[in-house]
Formats: structure tokens, sequence, C-alpha cells
């Protein structure tokens, strides 16, 4: 199972803002890339956002292939928030991806929480959402062949699906067909435990959610070979929730990961964040960090690198 994180200080919040704070400083983001990776690979998230012309082009961290290199890769988010439903041109955009930043990409993720609406900074807000996921995903695999990037992953992620909700990957499936199968190298899930609602138990909230993904990916008709890659879990300080009890989360959370990483095919891990965006705020997007925005570290840091160093 490979780890990483994303570098970023800036967050989306659940209202279609963000959560910003001090400028990233790279050295101090590369120290503590560094430290986390100890001797292994790892993976450094970004995202990059396709609009409409003459709106702005969200980048997150800015220039993150310079976290890349010394056994670091890329997990590379392309984001499709075109209001006018522009699939083509995300495509493109896809491509152009792939053959600006290719050799840095380990995993490369086509949209971001598609199956979320309402939510501007979150791609199931766009028209044509579903489409631009299958077709980017088909369009990335062909190009990352035509570039000789055959270890390169492409893939997507969701929310857990609850409901009718449950619904949407093989929705995908049917969408997409074999083509998009092929295409296929990871399904991602981005989950946070204990963050959004209680979960006394983070790590039993943790193995239902895997085990949940892996059943609906299986009812979806994706094999049981593509991996599953957990790629945003977090748990924020603040306000009654100590820097303390992060660390317990996380380390709940990452055991029972590793514990059924075999089990259900988990592949990697992506923790949120490495730094808070900003930690003299008490809102809950603003201290995701496993350092405070000076870059000093919180306990959980140190928990996070101790399974880092044991892999």
């Amino acid at each position: 199972m490979e780890y990483g994180i994303y570098p970023g200080g800036v967050t989306g919040d659940d209202e279609g803002g963000l959560a910003t704070g001090p400028a990233d400083d790279p050295a101090k983001i590369l120290a503590a890339l560094r430290d986390l990776q100890g001797d292994g690979p790892f993976l450094v998230r970004g995202y990059r956002g396709f609009t409409d012309p003459g709106r702005p082009r969200p980048e997150a961290p800015q220039d993150v292939e310079q976290y890349a290199g010394e056994g670091r890769r890329l997990d590379l988010v392309v984001q499709y928030q075109s209001a006018s439903g522009d699939v083509p041109g995300y495509l493109d955009f896809v491509r152009d991806t792939l053959r600006r930043h290719g050799p840095h990409i380990a995993t490369l993720q086509i949209t971001e929480e598609p199956n979320v609406a309402g939510i501007p900074t979150l791609d199931g807000y766009y028209p044509d959402v579903r489409r631009a996921l299958v077709e980017g995903v088909v369009a990335a695999r062909a190009e990352a062949d035509r570039l000789g990037l055959d270890g390169l992953r492409v893939g997507f992620n969701t929310t857990p699906m609850f409901g009718p909700a449950a619904g949407f990957l093989a929705g995908l499936t049917e969408l997409g067909g074999q083509p998009f199968l092929d295409a296929l190298g990871y399904v991602g899930l981005d989950f946070f435990p204990d963050v959004f609602m209680p979960a006394p138990d983070p790590g039993a909230a943790t193995a239902g959610l895997l085990e949940m993904h892996r059943d609906l990916m299986t009812s979806a008709g994706i094999p049981s070979s593509v991996p599953l890659h957990l790629t945003e879990n977090g748990w924020p300080t603040g306000p009654d929730r100590t820097p303390e009890r992060q660390a317990e989360v996380l380390d709940a959370v990452l055991g029972t990961v590793v514990r059924l990483s075999g089990d259900l095919g988990v592949g990697a891990y992506l923790h949120f964040a490495l730094r808070d965006a900003d930690s003299s705020r008490d809102g809950l997007f603003h201290r995701f960090g496993l350092l405070h925005d000076d870059y000093t570290p919180k306990p959980a840091f140190e928990t996070y690198r101790g399974y880092t160093a044991g892999r």
C-alpha cells in the first residue's frame, strides 16, 4: 500500500468556498514531505481545475510538480468545473495535463467527488459530469499509453454513498461500458469518520465504509483487481477537537486500513492535509493539518510517520 498527502494550505469548505490562510512555504513543505516519506515512495496530491473561458482555473498547491522527486510522485486530480458542460474542452485539458506533467504522475484522478451536487467547489455541481468522468478516464488512458506512461494509473473518486445514491458507480459502468472498465486503474474514496457526523469508534466506521465501497464496486461490475484508493481522509483540530484526539483517530483509521488492505485491495492512502489552512481560525475546514500553519507538528504527524516508516 502506498502512502501520500495533500501538501497545500487551501481547503474547500461545504458551502462552495475556500478556507485559506498564510501562503505555502515550499521549503518547509519539502522538509516535511521528506520527513514523512522515510525511505519509501510517496504520493503528493494536487488539484488542477478545468473551467470555462474567462474564469480562473484553480490549482492547489501552486506548482505541485516542485514537490516531486526523491521517490515522490504526483497524485494529480483534474477537476471538471465547466458551467457550460464543455466535455470536449475538458478532455483536451486532461490530455494537456498528461503531456505537461506525465513523467511525474503516478495516479491521475478524473474529476473530484462527482457524486456530490450543490457545492460549486466539487465537480458534481456541474452539468454532464458523469460523461466527463467516463470519457475522461478513457481519454487519459489512451493518452498515457500514447506517451509511453505505462505505469500511470487513471481513476476517479467519490464520497461514501448511501440509499439511492449507491447506484452512482453502476451508472458509470453502464454509461462507459467495457472501454471504461478497461481503462480504469483504481477507484477512490474520500471519507472523514467522526468529522461531519459523530463516530465514537472511527476504526469500526472506517471498516464499514471500506467494505461498503468495495461491495458497491463489485455490484457495479468493477473487477476485484481494480484497487481501492483512499484519496482523502483527515480529522481537524479546533474547539473540542484536541490534537491528541486527532492522533488517536488517525491511528484508529490507519490501523483499520492496513489490517483490511489485503482483503479489500486497498492500493493507496492519502491524508488530508499536511498543514492547517489557518491555525488561528476555529472553523471546521481551517485546521485539518498534521502541522500547524507555521509547520510545527501536531502529535498526529508522528503517528502518520510511524505508519510510513513501518511499511
